[in-house]
């Protein structure tokens, strides 16, 4: 019998093509994939009951739905639109800044929004909204750009370029 015969000698060949493509995808690891809770159209569907037409809130749903949320272990992916899809992408060890708000509304169902300031020149703001406080995800963020920065060898480095100002003279 010859190669390809189809009597699964070059099997081997099939396992070296997949542990080499294995091997050559990035060591990155996801480390949370969610979206935000659907508690914030709360008010949009209880508004359906009495006076908005039930599409809308089947649309608000949708947004919701379909605006995932990835961290890795170097990026935060921004997956968002219903019919025309953007994909966002943010480099762990640009994130400056990290703030967490849980306001009255969302705590009461144990969600808190994360806002993240970064260097990135196209999201210099990024805010995930609704987000489930258990997940602990501003300290896994933490965490995760510390270990981005290390590997890259990044550091932030403040310059003032206004000196002076808001100085007590």
């Amino acid at each position: 019998m010859g190669l390809g015969d189809g009597d699964g000698s070059d099997a081997w060949l099939d396992e070296a093509v997949g542990f080499a493509r294995s091997r050559s995808m990035s060591d990155e690891a996801v480390l949370w994939k969610g979206s935000s809770s659907q508690v914030k159209n709360l008010w949009w569907f209880v508004s359906c009951l009495l006076v908005i037409p039930i599409p809308i809130a089947i649309w608000k749903w949708l947004e919701v739905k379909c605006r995932v949320f990835t961290i890795t272990s170097e990026r935060l992916l921004v997956q968002s639109g219903v019919f025309n899809q953007t994909r966002d992408t943010l480099e762990l060890y640009r994130v400056r800044d990290i703030k967490t708000e849980a306001p009255f509304w969302p705590r009461m169902f144990g969600l808190q929004h994360i806002h993240l300031l970064t260097t990135d020149i196209t999201s210099e703001r990024v805010s995930m909204d609704h987000i489930p406080a258990s997940a602990n995800l501003p300290d896994v963020l933490r965490k995760q750009v510390e270990l981005c920065r290390d590997k890259k060898r990044v550091r932030e480095i403040g310059l003032d370029l206004d000196p002076g100002v808001g100085s007590a003279e």
